[in-house]
């Protein structure tokens, strides 16, 4: 069984800065990409940024130069650094692990969110 835990969420200030962690644990073998996606209320959920193996990155538009992600592969943990910080990026924040299981299996997996609430 494989757990995803998000952390690092909380309220601040328009312009101010968080720091994410998403940490994958149980029986992967390899995690490809790691994602954020975000989902405020009566809204899609939207992807924030990925960040392959291979430190490719992607960014959502409404985040490009903002934010950015990123991983340490040793300790199946990745980071979302989210500076200037604006009202409109409130929203529960979610990790999503693409991973090879220990038996050959691809699989993905979600983490519970993390709440961020940016205040004017």
């Amino acid at each position: 069984q494989v757990h995803v835990v998000e952390s690092g969420g909380g309220l601040v200030q328009a312009g101010g800065s968080l720091r994410l962690s998403c940490e994958a644990t149980g029986k992967i073998f390899n995690i490809y990409t790691m994602a954020w996606y975000r989902q405020a209320p009566g809204k899609q959920r939207e992807l924030v940024a990925s960040i392959t193996n291979e430190g490719a990155t992607d960014y959502g538009d409404s985040v490009k130069g903002r934010f950015t992600i990123s991983r340490d592969n040793a300790e199946s943990t990745g980071f979302l650094q989210m500076n200037s910080l604006k009202p409109e990026d409130t929203a529960v924040y979610l990790c999503n692990v693409d991973y090879l299981g220990m038996w050959g299996q691809r699989m993905s997996d979600w983490g519970q969110g993390t709440q961020v609430t940016v205040t004017l």
